[in-house]
């Protein structure tokens, strides 16, 4: 009987623990890596927004050492066709030359140009396309300033200073008002530059249009030259001077350089004179001044066309003086600068 109950009792296997161990083993583990893999996109994606946020966010530029009326005058251009590099925190200065036709402003931007930080654009104007309207000329100076016209007096990177020359009568005084809005909304400076003596810009005019025609020089027209040959080649040419159109002409040009300082009179400028700076260069220290830029002993190539005495380069001499003697332009008959 005993037999047949021990028969009866079942016994459980030893296998059976150690199959769930196994089984608890393996749903821990997998518990474990998945929450890890959570818990690395988290860091992962945490990086990411820090690695952003970091690229966006850049220092802005800040110029130390400045009085508070030089801030709006002060400005941190970013290029579009190149990069400034170590010079992007270099603030630049931007400006305008205004002057009339031959009153020495290619020789005065030269003398510029000869600073390592100035770069002076030329006469951008003279394309009428560029002025042909109030938004072109816009545009166009807002390439100049930004450091993204491109010419051989480009500075590039370390530019301190950027213009170009504006001659009065290339779109200028017809746009005045919007101009002078610019000028102050965008903090350019006008250096205005003009000649004294009206007569003698009368014949550089006369002359430099003869030049264009007859082309002395080897069949080229030179507005302005860079050695002493060719200076006196073009210097043997003599206009003869309309005395009906003398006086009128004179009046014409007075009155153009009195009304363009009369309209840019709200901007920041200074006033310059073609005479004043050939009798004492040191006049360019008080430009260096007015730009804020290092202070350098400037130069130039080009050598001046019309030397000496007003009688000796023109054909009827006789006329214009004795047409000039008398008037508030008699001044104009004598040496007013040494040459």
């Amino acid at each position: 009987m005993a037999d047949d109950q021990d028969s009866l009792i079942i016994r459980p296997s030893k296998k059976t623990p150690l199959v769930l161990r196994m089984l608890v083993l393996i749903f821990a583990m997998a518990s474990g890596i998945y929450i890890c893999s959570i818990c690395v996109r988290q860091i992962g994606g945490e990086t990411s927004r820090r690695s952003v946020s970091i690229r966006v966010v850049e220092r802005p530029c800040e110029a130390t050492g400045i009085e508070p009326w030089e801030k709006p005058y002060l400005h941190f251009p970013k290029p579009k066709t190149f990069r400034r590099d170590e010079c992007a925190c270099n603030p630049v200065r931007y400006f305008a030359i205004l002057a009339t036709q031959r009153s020495g402003s290619g020789w005065f931007e030269t003398l510029l140009n000869s600073h390592i930080n100035i770069s002076s654009n030329g006469e951008i104007f003279s394309v009428k396309v560029r002025r042909s309207n109030i938004s072109t000329i816009v545009e166009t100076l807002d390439k100049v300033y930004n450091l993204d016209w491109l010419s051989s007096a480009s500075k590039n990177e370390c530019t301190a200073a950027v213009g170009f020359k504006w001659m009065l009568n290339q779109g200028l005084m017809q746009n005045h008002e919007e101009i002078v809005e610019y000028f102050n909304t965008k903090g350019v400076s006008a250096i205005f530059l003009f000649r004294r003596n009206l007569l003698r810009r009368m014949i550089s005019i006369l002359g430099n249009s003869y030049d264009q025609k007859a082309r002395p020089l080897n069949g080229t027209h030179k507005s302005h030259v860079h050695s002493t040959h060719e200076a006196e080649i073009l210097a043997r040419y003599k206009p003869t001077i309309n005395i009906t159109f003398l006086i009128p002409h004179l009046q014409q040009v007075e009155d153009l350089v009195t009304k363009s300082l009369q309209y840019l009179n709200g901007t920041r400028h200074i006033i310059l004179y073609y005479e004043d700076i050939k009798n004492n260069l040191t006049k360019l220290v008080d430009v260096q001044e007015f730009l804020n830029v290092p202070q350098r002993d400037l130069s130039s190539r080009q050598v001046k066309i019309h030397k000496g005495a007003l009688s000796s380069q023109v054909e009827n001499w006789e006329e214009v003086e004795k047409t000039l003697k008398g008037t508030r332009y008699e001044s104009f008959l004598r040496d007013d600068y040494k040459v």
